[in-house]
């Protein structure tokens, strides 16, 4: 199947011929699904803080930081090029500007792309588009927009002879306008850091995963912030990136589940999602992880709830990992029965671990604790479902038979059953990708944060490539599969603290006006 020149390309990419044979019995056995055994609900599996708790968990998290060092982790690789499909849509279908009025009063699909243009000048990028249109065409958005060239417009958005939106990194657009600035999401993460991740030294840690070919940029567009933002928040910055890593990829196959080829005979690998970024995670050195995804940004005026609940979230970690510390700790001298009752139910009661087996001597029971309490820990913010996209907080079964709180994605789901479409389906809440991480055992050592993945939690997708169908696979996502051996609490969080922008329209929400 393989030959000398493929052993090389494998192994110039820092992967294995045993990893690649094992992609492709991925693709032929197929990913099982997760056995999902009920929703996580307030009454069980979802901690809901009261105005009290709330205070004091900040007030932990604030009182211990300074002695902790802190980073916040935003994936941030994504062009924005989904933020645009209708745009594009459209713009292929816009010869013809006297057709589009007309289609603008009479269909309703249309509408969102009518709220576009009728509230163009509410975008943060108005005006800078504005100018362009004017330098290079001699027209303004508003003479544009009444002579119904809709094409024009977009083309100098989205095109790469214009401000080349459709082809830039997320992370780089800008999203909000402010008296004095404008802001892109990496600048408000900037500040976020301000806000609830400054540690020791007055230090706020900032790791950006980026793509390669958009990394300088990112450089050069924070090289050109960090001094604002220092001088107005008496911080200190330290902002590093990295780049998903090239053994990551997974090898594509057509659809014989054969090793796909490019046309020059190499073969074709992959970007595996965002699971692959388990091993920039693996690689951040510190107590406290805070990750959030980059788009999920508001203006400061909304900022409030955000601060407030990530500094509970790493309250609770602190807590939760100081007894879990203290737990290990005793197991390590000499327990007795009652240490080992009081320790099982902490398992049952506080972490939500059941079907925890009976056990018929102490020796086995203190190896099993030993096992479940000696892992990372993450509490994950979840809010109330309201119909956004996103996977959900669940009880699922384990392969060693123990039930605990996952992150679960709707492609693990199996809904041809009708038992588990029903638990997928009743979950009170979902993940906004909200998380603080605790990276450290009890002796202060880092986990390797690989070794507690679970590799059947990937997925298969078709795509095609030059005209020709293949199969592509995904790692098991980083919140899902690739932290399903981690310890997990959830909390709920409110919906003012989830702001995502998946459509250019987003942006027009009163959250980011």
């Amino acid at each position: 199947m393989f030959t000398d020149n493929d052993l090389k390309q494998i192994k110039g990419r820092g992967s294995s011929l045993y990893v690649v044979e094992d992609q492709i019995e991925n693709f032929k056995k197929g990913f099982p699904y997760l056995k999902l055994e009920k929703a996580a609900t307030p009454e069980d599996g979802i901690i809901v803080l009261d105005r009290l708790e709330i205070e004091n968990y900040v007030r932990l998290y604030d009182e211990v930081r300074k002695n902790n060092q802190i980073v916040k982790f935003v994936p941030a690789s994504g062009a924005a090029s989904r933020m645009f499909k209708l745009l594009f849509e459209f713009l292929d279908n816009s010869n013809n500007p006297e057709l589009v009025k007309e289609a603008f009063n009479k269909s309703n699909d249309l509408q969102s792309i009518k709220t576009f243009f009728d509230r163009i000048s509410d975008f943060a990028f108005f005006e800078e588009l504005d100018a362009h249109l004017k330098k290079k065409h001699g027209l303004s958005i508003k003479t544009c927009l009444a002579n119904c060239d809709y094409a024009l417009i977009l083309k100098g958005l989205l095109g790469s002879k214009g401000l080349s939106y459709a082809t830039s990194p997320k992370g780089l657009l800008k999203f909000h306008k402010y008296e004095n600035d404008l802001r892109t999401p990496v600048m408000e993460h900037l500040v976020e850091g301000a806000l609830y991740a400054e540690s020791a030294n007055k230090i706020v840690k900032i790791h950006f995963t980026v793509s390669p070919e958009h990394k300088e940029r990112f450089e050069n567009h924070i090289n050109g912030k960090t001094e604002q933002f220092k001088s107005e928040f008496s911080v200190k910055y330290d902002v590093d990136f990295s780049v998903q890593k090239a053994y990551t990829d997974t090898i594509a196959v057509n659809l014989d589940n054969e090793p796909f080829r490019n046309d020059d005979g190499t073969l074709l690998f992959r970007p595996a999602g965002h699971g692959a970024l388990i091993a920039n995670l693996d690689e951040i050195d510190a107590d406290i992880i805070f990750v959030k995804n980059i788009d999920n940004v508001v203006p400061d005026k909304l900022k409030q709830d955000t601060i407030t609940y990530k500094k509970a979230l790493a309250g609770i970690l602190l807590k939760f990992q100081e007894r879990i510390f203290n737990y290990l700790v005793r197991l390590d001298g000499s327990v007795i029965d009652e240490d080992i009752n009081e320790m099982i139910s902490f398992l049952k009661n506080e972490l939500s671990i059941k079907n925890i087996p009976d056990f018929t001597d102490s020796e086995a029971s203190v190896a099993f604790l030993k096992d479940k309490l000696n892992r990372p820990l993450r509490i994950c913010g979840m809010v109330k479902n309201e119909g956004e996209p996103g996977g959900g907080p669940f009880f699922a079964q384990n392969h060693d038979g123990t039930h605990s709180l996952q992150i679960v994605e709707s492609s693990q789901v199996d809904f041809g059953d009708e038992s588990q479409k029903a638990i997928a389906l009743s979950a009170s809440h979902f993940n906004p990708v909200d998380l603080v991480c605790g990276v450290r055992n009890y002796k202060g050592t880092k986990f390797d944060l690989t070794k507690y993945v679970d590799p059947s939690a990937g997925f298969i997708s078709e795509k095609s490539k030059d005209g020709r169908e293949l199969k592509a696979q995904e790692l098991p996502g980083l919140w899902n599969g690739a932290m399903s051996d981690w310890n997990t609490l959830f909390v709920e969080v409110p919906v003012s603290t989830f702001n995502p922008v998946k459509t250019v329209n987003d942006l027009l929400r009163p959250q980011h006006q």
